[in-house]
């Protein structure tokens, strides 16, 4: 019951964010247009902003797990490269291709990382997951860029350049690395700008998910069947279930179980909606697929999170 009750109020807030924004649209409180500008406004400066501040406040007294960093960069790389090979038979669309991709490797870490953590292995815990915000959010955005980037627009040859282009320009990967650079060099900015960027940080993921619940659309739902069903198949079932035996066979356990356990079977990121509506992609799947592998994940989390702890791994 306590794993289903984590769960439960891990998600539910994201729900009541996304139910706002539905309530927004059904009201006619906003238009589309002035969502689209909430939307660009947060993809361009609040989650970049969210980004820098992650990366900014790690605890430079922790050290890196670097056979836990290892094996996260190798198991992540390798669903984006299966995905990537499998997207090109999934569907002809590119603008589906790059978010289907995202969606596989995508997990929302920056939201359910450290709560999950503390719930598993005790409150105070998460010294690890506060430091895989730093490495596994810069890379989750690069490989993103480079999905949308390269399936961007079906009437257009890709380049190399351009794709290089779309990644050093991106916003959220400017926000990181300009974190990192504070970060790596003991930077520390005056309280009075650190206080509004913590303000800014605090208010870009639920201004994201309302944007998110005012962009999702029911009647939608029978036409991306078969793409809702492989991506919540492919993020919640296949990818954990060859991804935690391998983590066990390698000798993880405990805090850094928990953290390989969100990196690879949590739902899909909720900022990878304002990206896939800011670079081509098909924001009326990627709202779906967010929507309905956050609602799957109360069951699949639930039965990983017992089954491992039922065998001494937590």
């Amino acid at each position: 019951m306590d794993s289903l009750k984590l769960s439960f109020e891990a998600i539910v807030p994201i729900f009541i964010l996304m139910l706002i924004g539905y309530v927004i649209k059904c009201f006619k409180l906003a238009d589309k247009k002035s969502m689209d500008v909430l939307n660009r406004i947060v993809f361009k400066i609040f989650l970049p902003v969210l980004l820098f501040d992650n990366i900014y406040n790690t605890n430079t007294g922790n050290i890196f797990d670097w056979k836990l960093i290892v094996f996260t960069t190798v198991g992540v790389l390798a669903v984006f490269v299966v995905g990537y090979f499998a997207v090109m038979h999934l569907t002809d669309k590119n603008s589906s291709r790059g978010v289907i991709l995202q969606g596989f490797f995508r997990g929302n870490f920056a939201i359910l990382g450290i709560p999950i953590v503390n719930y598993i292995c005790g409150e105070n815990s998460g010294a690890t997951a506060a430091l895989m915000v730093a490495y596994v959010i810069p890379v989750f955005n690069v490989l993103a860029v480079i999905a949308l980037e390269r399936f961007r627009d079906e009437s257009e040859k890709t380049s190399p350049l351009k794709v290089l282009k779309g990644i050093v320009l991106n916003p959220l990967i400017i926000g990181c690395i300009i974190g990192t650079v504070f970060f790596a060099f003991g930077i520390k900015l005056p309280k009075v700008i650190e206080k509004p960027i913590d303000d800014m940080a605090s208010a870009a993921t639920p201004l994201a998910i309302i944007s998110l619940g005012f962009d999702f659309d029911f009647s939608l739902i029978k036409g991306y069947a078969k793409e809702n069903i492989i991506v919540s198949l492919g993020r919640l079932v296949i990818i954990p279930l060859v991804m935690m035996p391998l983590a066990v066979y390698f000798g993880f356990s405990g805090e850094a179980l928990a953290c390989l356990l969100v990196v690879f079977g949590s739902p899909v990121a909720v900022s990878s909606f304002a990206m896939s509506q800011q670079m081509g992609g098909d924001e009326k799947l990627c709202a779906q697929i967010i929507v309905l592998t956050s609602a799957l994940c109360l069951l699949t989390l639930f039965v990983w999170i017992y089954v491992l702890s039922s065998l001494g791994l937590f």
